[in-house]
């Protein structure tokens, strides 16, 4: 089979005409490519994957699976693999093991999954001997962008934490923070969403929103504006909020934009991008290397960014460990 080209990436800008997702790949161009554990990438398209992100300078890839497996997936794709490093794994979960291993004795600084499944790269990661945890809890960040929106904003927790309680949640917005703090945010305005903006003590995610602000007011979450609870169009349109009296520093111009649990998260991040043109970058944070989830159904820019965010993170917790 002839190897083929990669996509182009997708150039979609926020409502202002920018692209700030295209802005943080020229940011990180200057930066020195990151030793990446990729994680079982056992099909053709996460083999493809690898050698892209690889070209495109973001990473030193170590596959780290079955070498066998690997082998088939680049002749069924006709990629050459040779020259990159392959620790040979029986199995996804014996990758998954490895890698993290890998991450913990510093010879990797980033995780990317493959075809394996997110609950087993991050039972890896989050497991006590993994010598990867923090004293923060791990979460998920979507950097998003949107025609929409004037801006990239995040989203989170849409993708790790299922139905995070109040203390969970802290942490959740307090990783967030930090990621924004890293792209440039100097005091990123954080919405704490739920169906209504008043609280009410029959609806859970209410009760957390204003007791996640009053956290800030005490200085147990730092470093951002909080405000909430926030219904979605009061947290992003300011005419929104105007038009039902809410005054706020946060309402119409979130820079974070926290989901009460995880369904909600997913269905708002896919929603943006199938209905709302938008562009997507996601990574874990609150570990202590970062980890891209990529989905097989990710764009090619998508993939890119994601390692982007990530060769960022590593360089900044090479001077600043989390």
């Amino acid at each position: 089979m002839t190897p083929q080209p990669p996509p182009q990436p997708v150039q979609r800008t926020d409502a202002n005409g920018n692209d700030g997702l295209g802005r943080l790949l020229d940011h990180v161009a200057g930066l020195a490519p990151v030793r990446a554990a990729m994680v079982h990438p056992c099909d053709p398209l996460s083999l493809a994957a690898v050698l892209d992100v690889r070209d495109a300078g973001l990473v030193e890839p170590v596959l780290v699976a079955p070498r066998a497996r690997l082998d088939a997936a680049a002749a069924e794709a006709g990629l050459d693999i040779s020259g990159i490093p392959v620790e040979d794994v029986p199995h996804s979960h014996a990758a998954a093991l490895r890698a993290a291993g890998l991450a913990r004795d510093g010879e990797v600084e980033i995780l990317i999954k493959g075809s394996l499944h997110t609950d087993e790269l991050m039972s890896a990661v989050v497991a006590s001997a993994s010598g990867l945890r923090t004293k923060r809890r791990v979460s998920h960040c979507f950097v998003i962008q949107t025609p929409h929106y004037p801006r990239p904003f995040l989203v989170t927790d849409a993708a790790v934490n299922l139905a995070p309680d109040l203390r969970q949640k802290a942490d959740i917005v307090q990783n967030a923070i930090d990621l924004a703090r890293v792209l440039g945010i100097a005091e990123p305005k954080v919405a704490i969403l739920a169906a209504v903006e008043t609280v009410n003590p029959s609806m859970p995610a209410t009760l957390d929103a204003a007791a996640l602000c009053k956290m800030a007011d005490r200085g147990q979450i730092s470093g951002a504006i909080l405000d909430g609870p926030l219904a979605f169009d009061n947290a992003v349109s300011a005419a929104a909020a105007r038009i039902k009296g809410i005054e706020s520093a946060v309402a119409g111009v979130a820079d974070v934009l926290v989901v009460p649990d995880l369904e909600s998260g997913n269905m708002l991040a896919k929603q943006l991008e199938y209905m709302g043109d938008a562009v997507s970058a996601g990574i874990v944070l609150g570990a202590k290397v970062p980890v891209v989830l990529t989905s097989r159904a990710d764009p090619r820019d998508s993939r890119l960014a994601a390692c982007a965010l990530a060769t960022l993170l590593a360089h900044r917790y090479r001077s600043a460990p989390p």
